[in-house]
This record gives C-alpha cells, structure tokens and sequence, in this order.
C-alpha cells in the first residue's frame, strides 16, 4: 500500500525540521506523498517541491502536496483549518496569510512583555534569536525558550505553568473565521478540511453543529485518521463525515522534535495513511 502523510509541519512554522529535511525525512519513511502543512504560512512549500525534485525519476518519487494550516475563531477558542492541494502563491491568500502572520506577531510581542513583567528574561528578539531566521513564532515557541532557560521543566510544563489560555499571560489572538478560510482555500484551488476534530473537546452535538455549517459553506473534508486518536474516535469522525457528504483525510501533525513521540507518515507507530485517501480528495476538488 502506498502511504502519506496530509498533516507535517516544518521549522518554517512550530516544527524543528527545515522543509528540506522534513521531505527527506518522508522520503526515508517510503512515503509517496505528504502535505507540508505550516501555520499560517506556505512560505516552505516551494524548497520542500524542489527537495523532492531529485527523486522524481526513480522507483520511489515523492509527492509534495502544498498545504497550510490556518488558525481560525471559534466562539472564545481557535481551531484550525488544513488546505490540502492548493495554489501556495495564490496571491489573496498568501497576502491574508501575511496579514495573520503580523497579528501573530503584535500578539506575542504582548505575551513576551506579559512574561518579562513577571520577572521572566524574555523579549521577542530573544525568542526569534534562538530560531531559524522566518521562523513563524508560536506558543510552541515560547515553551521551547522557557524549557531551555530553566522556567519549567519540559515543554509541556512550560505550557501548565505559562501559556494555557485561561492563564494570566496569555494574550487573545484576532482570527479569521471558519468561513473566511474555507473561501481562502477554495480560491486558491484547494480542499479546506477541519484538522484533528475530536481534540477541540466538543460536545458532539456542538461537534455537528458546527460540521454541518461549515459543510455548507464550502467546507471538503475532516481529518479522520489522526495522531491521538484512540477507541472509536476515527469511526465517530468518519461517520460524521459520511452523514455530511464530506470526504476524509489522515496526518499524523508531525513537527519533529518539537513532538518527538509522533513520526512522519506513522504517529506513534501505528497510523497507515492511504494514498487512496488523497486520491478521494483530488477527486472531489
């Protein structure tokens, strides 16, 4: 069986690896194809495209599927929104994408000066210091600086301790909604799918409703096939899929060392990722 991968982050945004290194890390893997799935960003696309060049002749080619994964408002929590084959130098959405990028930016900024004020040695220079340069900053980020320099004791904790978002600071990001990204994704060819559903923690009638609205808006798929999944939680999104006409996907949101228990193309070292999956996907573009 061919395998993929629909769901894989590279250092462009919270990942450790480089888009080049995470292609050859695919390739090592025997994936056929994979989705770079940055937040809020295509900007590592095109070196993944050109890394896999250099197989395109051979037994084992691999395929780049260009993607994004945009974070959006709901209700007083975001959730995010994978665009799977889509035109990455769409000019609307690499420009609304940029416009998210500055938020992004103006709003870590705040929660850097909410941690200094609390004794803590940080500034947003400090956190970009430490990274590749265009590096999207997240709260992954902020925990990986506070783990190193001896604010928590691991990434995790870093995240109990200062970035939960009820905590005192946290900074509240402005989003896009559902729809607006449906419509980015739309515009730029691709097929907006709702990444990891079960991990929102909703309740499944909420669940649904907001799968029902989003179907009719344009929405194309839900990530079925997912990392932390357990019991019967792939059945209860595929059926929910099904129930609104919406095709399924799988990825297993690696980042590297970032998630170091996650590998590209089998999770935790269970998943199996059709190529059919993408296929069924391409087919309902």
């Amino acid at each position: 069986m061919k395998k993929i991968d629909l769901h894989v982050h590279s250092s462009v945004s919270d990942g450790t690896y480089s888009p080049a290194e995470v292609t050859e890390t695919a390739h090592k893997a025997g994936l056929a194809a994979f989705a770079l799935t940055d937040h809020d960003t295509t900007a590592g696309v095109e070196e993944a495209i050109e890394t896999a060049r250099q197989w395109e002749h051979t037994e084992h080619p691999l395929e780049v599927i260009p993607g994004v994964e945009i974070s959006v408002g709901y209700k007083d929590r975001d959730i995010h929104m994978l665009g799977l084959l889509i035109d990455h130098k769409n000019k609307e959405l690499v420009s609304v994408l940029e416009n998210v990028r500055k938020e992004r930016v103006m709003r870590n900024i705040k929660m850097a000066k909410n941690l200094a004020d609390a004794g803590i040695d940080i500034s947003i220079e400090k956190l970009e210091a430490e990274e590749e340069e265009g590096t999207v900053i997240t709260r992954a980020h902020f925990a990986k600086y506070l783990a190193r320099h001896g604010y928590a004791e691991n990434i995790k904790d870093a995240f109990f301790k200062y970035l939960q978002i009820d905590g005192p600071y946290y900074v509240t990001r402005n989003y896009i909604s559902p729809e607006h990204a449906i419509e980015l994704i739309r515009g730029a060819g691709g097929i907006p799918v709702l990444a990891h559903p079960l991990l929102y923690k909703l309740p499944m009638d909420e669940l649904e409703t907001l799968v029902k609205r989003l179907a009719e808006h344009g929405l194309g798929g839900l990530e079925a096939i997912y990392s932390s999944n357990t019991g019967d939680d792939e059945q209860i999104v595929r059926k929910l899929a099904m129930r609104y006409h919406l095709s399924i996907s799988g990825g297993t949101d690696f980042h590297g060392r970032n998630k170091p228990e996650l590998q590209i193309g089998t999770g935790r070292g269970n998943m199996e990722i059709s190529y059919e999956i993408l296929k069924n996907l391409r087919n309902c573009k």
